[in-house]
């Protein structure tokens, strides 16, 4: 897919609409449609689907997706970064959230700039080649504030995911604004990567058909014609057949759920359903990781519940069980910044335990799910297999499934334990009928494989094999091989393929020839042996690092085997260009191939010093990496060396000032430019527990902490007050009476007593209350729990009926954001944040020198401010981060902003997380940099903060370059 301009595309959509309209005709959409859906008019391209794969413009492609959330993401250059990495592992789409909330402050009013700019997001994927599946809603879940509903819609009447008419109004205008931006990349426009548009999301129960209905209206009518899908998790309502039905229906899937405490206990298998027969079997998310909950486990445990041999048993049963359209959740986590996280699951990072780390750091995962993804991508006979019957393996404690391609014969066998669980390491030998399934009985069968004498088929623990048997290998007649494909290709005048097992394991290949072929074994240990009564040469090997063989038939054309080990095979880079494939060996990663005339044009990454090796046409004799000729050597490939990152030194953070703040603690605080809470009624589903309501939606403050300051005359008879309040898992809120400091509680209900001679009898005394709202929950069952009350929910003194006069604060300008380049969740109502000490340059008269760490005994709020300079080098991506070090027992939590973003949320005694990575773009790499943190001394006791540094979390030279993203000071 060739990039092509915003303006071109406009253009040629233009053409083609004028077009149309001159014809006077229209033909349906390849695609199947709902009975209710309208039907669009024909397009360039066709995204079409039949009982075994998706086809785009009638050819079949087996879908491997990785998701990836932009908005957790805030620098748009990253976003390029992501994609290559996802196109280089071997997916060939990502699948996208587009959050509601990131985009509409308030009603009316959405922002599609800056961060927010998915019309350059949706050019990336053009530019990277990789498609899309576009999920915006309008509800995502996904772990985010109010599952990416806006907070002005907490305070709608209608129930949400219905069909009440707010809600109605409120959908219908958000699709109306993203649609048309979806609409203009289409691929059936030809001028995109959108393939497929998802309606709402795992609507399973409470469900709503007019809804899904009229949903699916709106989208027709807003310009989306290729196919819907939906994502049932869980409930009744699957959106296959019937009124609001879809065209791909699909089966989310999280087998080893999300507890990571016990990162080694394994759930058994589980087969995903086919909902209807006529349409693939589809996973639009399958588990690539998990979440992990405020005092949770960490990710690293997630990464390990999910890791590489999870990776390679269950998606491999996938494949076992025919499904031919599988995404993966998360494949790219990423960020939860500001207050975008919900707070029921996930706190700021949201890692998940994915193939690709938060900093963006490939992982083993990653290595798994390349080696898979470039085996669904090269062997186009798995795009149409059905089960065919085969004998057990002789080893009875392992399972085999058989699958072949009815047109062309094509075997896949995939061998696991028969207790997916087990641990144990077993042999054993399988049989092989390339007969099962095909008409005609001509082919060979191979009753126990390996054949070779004192070999066998080892499966390790918690492993699986898919065997490819019966395999037109480029120009290769391929009977079997117990080593896994990863890819092949025609390159030049060969046909070359990377095969893998691992280390110390048989291998054993089998190709037919008509005539006894020439073999040479260029490097490794490799046995061969003909068979002139079948016309088969075998190949027998043990998986020891990389292996060569070259085979040449008589008067055919020749195949390179590359008999790899699992690692070994890792190192390889697949790039498809206009010459033909390339298969680069050694970096880090290989991002982009261009081939022109005779010379190649490699970029990627190295993070030391590495050989370099590349299997491409004779025809090419130079190369560069990164824009700088490669001096190479080799006539069979062509092998030089490249450098790799320069070290780097971080600057130790010292220069720190401290203020403190919370003035609105005081009495004598000036709080009437402060919103009345005088609301009476509310249209939330929770009454209040005291009146007047007090919720901090209802005033227009959805995000961060909220303060409130009452009045009341006192009687003197005043003992405390009783305060519920919704603050979200984790969440925190303290009281003063008078500015004396009455404590903090993350109870739903909690009473401060009020100290001796704290009252002031016939006088204006001052309640003030500084709650943190963490987030809005998700509404995964449609019943409204988004709309849970945030801020106090209640108020009521202790030894007295005296009236309580409220008024309230969030953040600076609620839903009018003063600062619309950072976002809605950028902060929240503390005084240092309504009056810019978060940004850079807001320090000012009033800060004191301090060093950290520091212990500070005065409740509520206090700010601590530094600079530092970075000038890392240039052409390097070197991922950093702010760590927090500190005594669990210390009672506070933090807001950490850089350069003006809130980039993590710590809480000191409950963790997990203690090291937050900033992206390039937000963090200045080569200037000044502003960490401002606002600390939240809960106790009055233990308050202060611990140690702050950086911290490296890796370093590579790159082609990679990140422009700093603007925002103002």
């Amino acid at each position: 897919m060739r990039p092509l301009s915003r303006a071109r595309r406009r253009l040629l959509l233009f053409v083609a609409v004028v077009l149309a309209v001159v014809g006077g005709g229209a033909v349906t959409l390849a695609a199947r449609n709902g009975p209710d859906t309208p039907q669009p008019a024909h397009k360039a391209h066709t995204v079409a689907y039949d009982h075994y794969s998706l086809k785009l413009d009638g050819d079949r492609v087996y879908l491997w997706s990785a998701e990836f959330h932009y908005w957790r993401l805030p620098s748009p250059d990253l976003w390029l970064d992501v994609l290559q990495k996802f196109k280089a592992a071997g997916y060939n789409a990502t699948s996208i959230y587009f959050d509601w909330a990131y985009h509409s402050p308030k009603q009316g009013v959405y922002d599609f700039t800056g961060v927010r700019d998915i019309d350059r997001l949706l050019d990336i994927a053009q530019q990277v080649g990789i498609y899309v599946i576009a999920r915006p809603g309008p509800y995502i879940n996904a772990e985010t504030d109010s599952g990416g509903f806006p907070g002005w819609l907490t305070t709608q009447k209608g129930r949400a995911r219905s069909s009440a008419p707010d809600y109605t109004a409120a959908y219908q205008e958000w699709l109306r604004h993203v649609d048309p931006i979806i609409a203009r990349h289409q691929f059936t426009d030809g001028t995109g990567p959108v393939i497929l548009y998802q309606i709402e999301n795992e609507y399973g129960t409470h469900t709503d058909k007019a809804y899904m209905k009229d949903l699916k209206q709106q989208v027709r009518a807003d310009g989306i014609d290729v196919p819907f899908t939906h994502n049932h998790c869980c409930g009744a309502s699957k959106w296959a057949t019937g009124g609001g039905s879809v065209d791909l229906p699909g089966q989310d899937s999280y087998p080893q759920k999300f507890n990571c405490s016990t990162p080694d206990r394994w759930n058994g298998l589980s087969t995903l359903p086919r909902f209807r027969d006529d349409a693939p079997i589809f996973t639009p998310e399958f588990q690539g990781g998990a979440y992990d909950p405020w005092g949770g486990s960490g990710y690293d445990k997630c990464r390990k519940l999910t890791g590489p041999d999870f990776e390679k048993v269950f998606y491999e049963n996938n494949i076992a069980t025919g499904v031919t359209m599988q995404n993966f959740y998360m494949t790219y986590g990423g960020t939860s910044w500001g207050w975008l996280a919900d707070p029921s699951h996930v706190y700021t990072s949201y890692d998940y335990g994915s193939a690709i780390k938060e900093d963006r750091e490939l992982t083993p995962k990653y290595d798994e799910a390349k080696r898979l993804g470039y085996l669904t991508q090269a062997v186009a006979p798995l795009t149409k297999t059905k089960s065919v019957s085969a004998d057990g393996p002789t080893n009875t404690d392992l399972h085999l499934t058989a699958r072949a391609n009815p047109d062309d014969g094509t075997h896949f066998y995939v061998l696991r334990h028969r207790d997916a669980t087990s641990t144990t390491t077993e042999t054993t030998h399988v049989p092989i009928d390339l007969n099962a399934g095909t008409q005609g009985g001509a082919k060979p069968s191979y009753p126990s494989v390996p054949q070779e004498p004192g070999t066998s088929i080892k499966l390790a623990g918690r492993d699986s094999k898919l065997l490819v048997a019966g395999y037109r290998l480029g120009s290769q007649d391929l009977r079997y091989s117990t080593s896994e494909i990863m890819t092949h290709g025609r390159i030049g005048d060969r046909d070359v393929a990377l095969l893998y097992g691992r280390r110390g394991e048989d291998g054993e290949t089998v190709l037919h020839y008509d005539a006894e072929p020439s073999v040479t074994v260029m490097s490794g240990k490799v046995r061969h042996v003909w068979n002139a009564g079948r016309g088969d040469l075998r190949l027998n090997y043990t998986h020891q690092g990389l292996a060569r063989v070259l085979v040449t038939p008589r008067g055919g054309v020749p195949v390179l085997l590359l008999l790899a080990t699992d690692q070994e095979a890792a190192r390889f880079w697949r790039q498809d260009t206009a010459a033909g494939p390339v298969l680069v060996r050694g970096p880090e990663l290989v991002r982009s191939s261009v081939v022109q005339g005779s010379a190649l044009a490699l970029t990627g990454d190295t993070s030391a010093p590495t050989d370099l090796e590349v299997f491409t046409a004779p025809s090419v004799r130079t190369v560069t990496w990164n824009g700088a000729p490669v001096r190479t050597a080799g006539n069979d490939t062509l092998t030089g060396r490249l450098a790799g990152p320069r070290p780097v030194t971080l600057p130790a953070l010292t220069g720190w000032k401290t203020r403190a703040e919370s003035p609105e603690a005081r009495p004598g605080f000036d709080d009437r430019a402060w919103t009345v809470a005088d609301h009476k009624t509310t249209n939330n589903p929770t009454p209040p527990a005291t009146s007047p309501v007090l919720y901090a939606d209802d005033y227009g403050f959805h995000h961060g902490d909220v303060w409130y300051r009452a009045h009341f005359t006192a009687k003197g008879r005043e003992a405390g007050i009783t305060l519920t309040a919704g603050t979200g898992k984790a969440g925190v809120y303290s009281a003063w009476l008078n500015g004396r400091f009455l404590g903090s509680s993350g109870d739903g209900r909690h009473t401060f007593a009020f100290p001796a001679g704290a009252v002031a009898k016939g006088r204006d005394n001052v309640l003030s209350v500084l709650v943190e709202d963490m987030g809005h929950n998700e509404d995964f069952d449609s019943t409204d729990t988004h709309k849970e009350p945030r801020g106090l929910t209640g108020a009521k003194l202790r030894g007295s009926t005296a009236p309580l006069t409220w008024r309230i604060q969030g953040s600076a300008g609620g839903e009018t954001l003063p600062d619309p380049a950072r976002g809605p969740f950028n902060t929240g109502g503390l005084f240092g944040e309504r009056n810019g000490w978060y940004l850079p340059g807001g320090t000012g008269a009033g800060w004191t020198a301090t060093t950290l760490p520091h212990r500070d005994k005065r409740p509520g709020i206090s700010w601590y401010e530094t600079t530092f300079d970075l000038s890392l080098p240039k052409g390097q991506d070197v991922p950093l981060g702010v760590t927090f070090t500190d005594d669990e027992s210390r009672h506070y939590r933090a807001l950490l902003f850089v350069n003006g973003w809130q980039l993590g949320r710590y809480v000191n005694d409950v963790g997990p997380q203690r090291s937050f990575p900033i992206p390039p773009g937000i963090l200045r790499t080569d200037g000044r940099n502003t960490l401002a943190i606002a600390v939240w001394n809960e106790d009055g006791r233990t308050g202060g903060l611990g140690q702050v540094g950086l911290r490296q979390y890796a370093d590579l030279a790159t082609s990679l370059r990140v422009s700093d993203v603007t925002a103002p000071r």
